[in-house]
């Protein structure tokens, strides 16, 4: 080995601010060469205005829709028979009521599975920010056709809306994880990826809030209330365009590196990025052997069979596990608790609140705690809440002080499902999927989640009439199984590449990851390309 070859490297960390220096030392004919990478894992103003204008322009649209029909319900129901008897001259029948009330609110899920349909296809042509701005398309428009139906006397226009503006929450509550999953360093990744979560924690918190009536709850409002839903759409349609695409899009699905790097400069705050793009190229090289992946072949996929079944397993959980059906019993708990009529619409908010302050907790704990303890800890949660609250749902009319057990219940669900079943589903679906698998991933993820969300609205109603307090025994149920799946099969994923990852999930699925050319196996790989520290003898 001649002098020319070998070389020194170190790895420096600063313990008060977390900074990575990598060095190397290189002698050659010239000299000895230093290199230095420094490697700073923080946030910056371009990353934090990126995820704040992407989830608030996206994701509290989808949380807002959620909710902001609960509260006007019964006015936009005089409204439906009103038009009704002003075009027939006759009042409507019940039975025809609830069936268009029915497909008012059902449509926004159905829609919402539709949109899911249309990640991938889209996320590759537009890329990820290109579909978040074209995605305002199904925002805006029905946003107008909502506020414009009283005056239009058509009932048919919000249920078309609906739909339209669920395709809208069906494309956003996929794209803008998986936006910010490919924007953020791997040890930010985890809270940046809750962010959406939150933002559809505030975006139900303020359709409640809204909804009271003395603000927009009312006969005058709700028209408004339910046009405002485009106003973030706009926001996110002005600014959005200011801030880069992806750099793991532009490097590996467009190839081009000039842009990536840019990007990725403006991201981290400083010039040298190289150690990131190398990782980046690693994971280029290591898809070649696959090829970008269609949601078909992402089925058949060997490689990636464990990773697909958790998805799947995480997003049924996450929808299956009663929390739709829990805010459908919280107004009849209280009621039974002895919550005056009128104040049960605050009660109700501050619900949301609780769910909201929780899910800012689980961003700051999520990178510490980890990804598996918060799910594990979540469903836990949601299992025993689920079980008590059936013990007190009987008991409820026998024993005076049993109401109250009822809404600690429904408060302790509330936090379980914020801190783990609500937001790290999202986030795990993007660590576990590599560039290319990613977008078929969360299509299959995002239609898993928005059919169960569907299943649930529609069976419940049935559940409840037929087994009363006992349906939620079944929720307690999917929630165990959940609880022991994650316990046996999901990885921690915290402060991982996205390689890595691959890697945890190889030995399960029987495959070893290699690049491309089918030489060397990854690690081996990935310590010649990405510079890994090293320490060789002169």
């Amino acid at each position: 080995m001649s002098v020319d070859e070998l070389s020194l490297a170190f790895k420096w960390i600063n313990p008060s601010n977390g900074t990575t220096i990598n060095t190397e030392v290189h002698p050659g004919k010239s000299g000895l060469t230093w290199c230095a990478n420094v490697s700073l894992q923080r946030l910056t103003v371009v990353l934090v205005l990126a995820t704040l204008i992407s989830a608030f322009g996206s994701s509290f649209q989808y949380g807002y829709n959620v909710a902001v029909v609960n509260s006007p319900s019964t006015f936009m129901q005089q409204f439906y028979n009103t038009t009704y008897l002003e075009r027939y001259g006759r009042p409507m029948e019940k039975n025809l009521l609830t069936l268009l009330w029915s497909l008012s609110v059902s449509m926004y899920p159905l829609g919402g599975f539709f949109g899911s349909l249309m990640v991938a296809p889209l996320v590759n042509k537009l890329g990820r920010k290109g579909t978040l701005l074209f995605n305002n398309i199904f925002s805006i428009a029905p946003a107008v056709m909502m506020g414009v139906s009283e005056i239009a006397k058509s009932y048919e226009i919000i249920i078309v809306a609906r739909f339209i503006v669920g395709i809208c929450a069906g494309l956003s509550s996929n794209v803008v994880p998986m936006y910010l999953g490919e924007l953020a360093p791997k040890n930010l990744r985890g809270a940046l990826g809750i962010i959406p979560q939150l933002f559809i924690t505030i975006g139900i918190l303020s359709a409640q809030v809204l909804g009271i009536r003395n603000i927009l709850g009312n006969s005058t409002g709700w028209t408004l209330m339910l046009g405002i839903t485009g106003i973030p759409a706009v926001v996110e349609l002005l600014l959005l365009p200011f801030f880069p695409e992806s750099p793991r899009y532009m490097l590996i699905q467009r190839g081009d590196e000039k842009t990536a790097k840019k990007a990725l400069q403006r991201l981290r705050g400083w010039e040298d990025v190289d150690a990131e793009l190398s990782e980046m190229r690693l994971e280029d090289q290591s898809e070649k052997a696959e090829g970008h992946l269609s949601v078909l072949s992402l089925l058949s996929q060997r490689s990636l069979r464990w990773q697909l079944v958790s998805i799947i397993v995480m997003n049924m959980g996450q929808q299956l596990s009663g929390v739709n059906a829990i805010y459908y019993y919280a107004d009849s708990i209280y009621s039974t608790a002895g919550v005056k009529q009128n104040d049960i619409q605050y009660v109700t908010v501050g619900t949301g609140a609780v769910n909201v302050f929780m899910t800012i907790a689980a961003v700051f704990i999520v990178e510490a705690s980890g990804r598996r303890l918060l799910l594990l800890c979540g469903f836990g949660i949601c299992c025993v809440a689920c079980v008590l609250l059936t013990v007190a749902l009987n008991f409820q009319e026998s024993v005076t002080w049993m109401p109250y057990i009822s809404i600690i219940c429904v408060i302790i669900y509330v936090i379980g499902h914020a801190i783990g079943p609500s937001p790290i589903p999202y986030v795990v679906t993007a660590e576990m999927f590599r560039q290319s698998a990613r977008p078929a991933a969360f299509m299959v993820a995002g239609s898993v989640h928005w059919l169960s969300n569907f299943t649930v609205g529609l069976v419940f109603p049935f559940l409840e009439s037929g087994l009363g307090s006992y349906s939620f025994i079944i929720f307690s149920f999917i929630c165990l199984v959940t609880l022991i799946y994650i316990w046996l099969v999901v990885p921690e994923t915290k402060n991982t590449t996205f390689l890595e990852i691959c890697q945890m999930f190889a030995k399960r699925n029987k495959v070893e990851i290699q690049l491309g050319d089918g030489g060397l196996p990854l690690k081996e790989n990935r310590e010649n390309l990405e510079d890994a520290v090293k320490v060789t003898a002169f």
